[in-house]
């Protein structure tokens, strides 16, 4: 394990952000019609109330989007957290991860600029940000300061679909420099590391005793799983940049970590990953916290997998009505009512992390059915009340509770990203200039996207049913059909394309 030392150089001098500042509100926001026009197109009658959802969550972000002012000090356009006036760091990253599909119209990572041009000396990134003053809004030692920690996670999923490696070349000094300062400041001698129920982003779970503002002294899955996480993503920066320095240290950390979570935090009686206190006791909660762990697939031994994974098909543990609640229904303190929070609640984030985890090992078929029994769960909700919302009760149709409403923000990665990427199907890297299509629906009636975002400047539609499909594009690049057991490989020229598939 590399040890939790500050460099006598301190990466965060290599921050690009760190000497701007902002004197005045920059950047056009367009209107929601005028935005509308170059955002991607489902195609979907088969469920048509999908779609609907779809557009009134782009209709509710596009009110949140707010430029920057000299008060607070902001170089970029952002998103504020729905019901407070701040910038939050755990809501961004979960906008991002939709606001990228609408690139051409806004930039979402405008926000992360906020973040990284207050980034302190050492390292350290606040969680939240006044919208008013721009000032910080926890001390940097405080144990709710900051969390989680998957931003650079976000980044790279954003260079995925848009290959900008200018932005990956600036980013990447603030990100390492956040990961060593989280490596120094929220690890214990051992090297794992350790949170709290606000910086978890699972605030009143009871999964460590009393803990929502303190670690009490426990190694916490999530937050080990997220650290693993992001040594992956940024050994992948340092590589594409040339930094065999920096690929070394990642690595070594990253190995370490996967050996130490599977030697500490695997319940073998439970067959689940826990939260561990100091004496080595496992927590009596199983949380969904847990399923991060799936978004780097060497984490868990293949032989772990399997019983890993059986949770979630479980009634008695994560397979609700309404699916995938965020403590497992056999853990102490479920609420099977309400959700009561992160005591059961549905978040739509955490359902997105659990849906693309599982597509991530393998299993599409799976984060396709988490994918359409949360949105019709969502839908029979929006027929009620026209909005979306913070959380879900997980054992029948209804907001949770406490949960606000409009809140997109972060629940409109389910209408977005989880209909276009786990119900639709489509996948796509630009770098690799390679589109997936996992078609899972019933392909009798025709189904698929239009004007859908690929690489810098490109777009592409592509609709089908069971005999062919169709592909306008004016950028080349090779796609991938998988139909339940049919699956065919072709290259797409520019223009239009027609695939046989019988």
């Amino acid at each position: 394990m590399p040890q939790s030392t500050v460099p006598s150089e301190p990466l965060v001098a290599n921050n690009p952000y760190i000497e701007i500042t902002q004197t005045g509100g920059n950047g056009q926001i367009p209107t929601f019609q005028e935005a509308k026009k170059v955002l991607p197109i489902p195609e979907l009658p088969q469920h048509s109330g999908f779609v609907e959802m779809y557009w009134r969550a782009w209709e509710i972000a596009w009110t949140n989007l707010k430029r920057p002012n000299s008060e607070n000090g902001f170089i970029s356009p952002y998103m504020k957290a729905v019901d407070r006036s701040v910038l939050s760091m755990w809501e961004s990253c979960f906008v991002s991860l939709y606001g990228l599909y609408a690139r051409r119209a806004f930039d979402f990572t405008g926000a992360f600029d906020n973040f990284y041009a207050h980034q302190h000396e050492d390292g350290f990134i606040v969680r939240e940000i006044s919208t008013e003053d721009g000032s910080d809004l926890f001390y940097p030692f405080g144990p709710n300061s900051t969390g989680p920690n998957f931003l650079a996670w976000v980044e790279w999923r954003n260079y995925r679909a848009t290959g900008d490696n200018g932005r990956l070349a600036k980013i990447f000094w603030p990100l390492m420099a956040l990961h060593r300062w989280y490596r120094a400041n929220r690890t214990w001698p051992n090297g794992m590391y350790w949170a709290t129920g606000e910086s978890s982003g699972l605030g009143n779970q009871p999964r460590v005793p009393d803990s929502q503002f303190h670690h009490r002294h426990w190694t916490w899955v999530d937050a080990n799983m997220q650290a693993i996480l992001d040594c992956r993503v940024l050994e992948q920066f340092a590589s594409q940049l040339d930094q065999p320095e920096l690929v070394r240290e990642l690595a070594d950390e990253r190995s370490a970590l996967i050996r130490l979570v599977n030697e500490h935090l695997w319940d073998e009686e439970a067959s689940f990953f826990k939260d561990v206190d100091g004496n080595g006791h496992y927590s009596r909660i199983k949380s969904i916290g847990a399923y991060w762990s799936l978004l780097d697939k060497d984490i868990i031994p293949p032989k772990r997998l399997e019983s890993f994974l059986r949770h979630l098909r479980e009634t008695w543990a994560f397979k609700m009505s309404h699916r995938v609640p965020s403590q497992s229904a056999d853990s102490e303190g479920y609420n099977p009512d309400t959700g009561n929070g992160c005591r059961g609640g549905v978040w739509p984030p955490l359902n997105y992390v659990v849906a693309h985890g599982v597509n991530n090992v393998g299993l599409p078929k799976l984060a396709h059915r988490i994918a359409i029994n949360h949105l019709e769960n969502i839908w029979e909700v929006y027929q009620r009340t026209d909005t979306m919302w913070e959380n879900y009760a997980p054992e029948r149709a209804a907001p949770g509770d406490p949960a606000e409403k409009d809140f997109v923000g972060p629940s409109g990665i389910s209408p977005i990203t989880m209909l276009l990427e786990h119900v639709i199907g489509i996948r796509v890297d630009w770098p690799l200039r390679r589109v997936v299509w996992n078609r899972l629906l019933d392909t009798s009636a025709a189904y698929g996207v239009k004007n859908f975002p690929f690489g810098p400047e490109g777009t592409f539609d592509i609709v089908g049913d069971s005999a062919q499909v169709v592909v306008v594009t004016d950028v080349p690049f090779t796609l991938a059909i998988q139909d339940n057991g049919f699956s065919i490989q072709t290259a797409v020229p520019v223009g239009t394309s027609e695939i046989d598939l019988t």
